[in-house]
């Protein structure tokens, strides 16, 4: 893993405006279902990786579809990593300080998706 900061130039704009606009559509729709079903039910959607399907539609036109499947592994396992932040959060936010509860549930989300990602990694080879 390492990060390439020139590589934010290649896309082009309209790549980043779908993107965007994707996101902010789930996160609209989230909005008006905790509205009608309340928090608990919008905060699901907030769970769906925003911009995921816009992403993978786009890595796999401009970078193949091998790469896209590499980013859906990677969003899998950060969606998997929320379900440890979600439990850490869950169990101690009542009876620990914010900050430390919250911190908490990062370092869980961390463990957890590096975690799977090393498993992945070793199971590949």
């Amino acid at each position: 893993m390492r990060l390439r900061v020139g590589e934010l130039r290649r896309p082009p704009p309209r790549d980043w405006v779908v993107r965007f606009a994707f996101g902010a559509g789930v996160s609209a729709l989230a909005g008006v279902v905790s509205e009608l079903a309340g928090p608990r039910a919008g905060g699901l959607f907030l769970a769906f990786p925003a911009i995921l399907l816009a992403s993978v539609t786009l890595i796999a036109k401009e970078d193949g579809v091998r790469q896209a499947g590499q980013d859906v592994w990677g969003a899998t396992f950060g969606a998997l990593g929320l379900i440890g932040f979600a439990a850490v959060v869950t169990t101690t936010v009542a009876v620990w300080p914010l900050w430390v509860s919250l911190t908490a549930a990062t370092v869980a989300w961390a463990a957890v998706s590096l975690s799977l990602y090393a498993a992945a990694t070793r199971l590949r080879r």
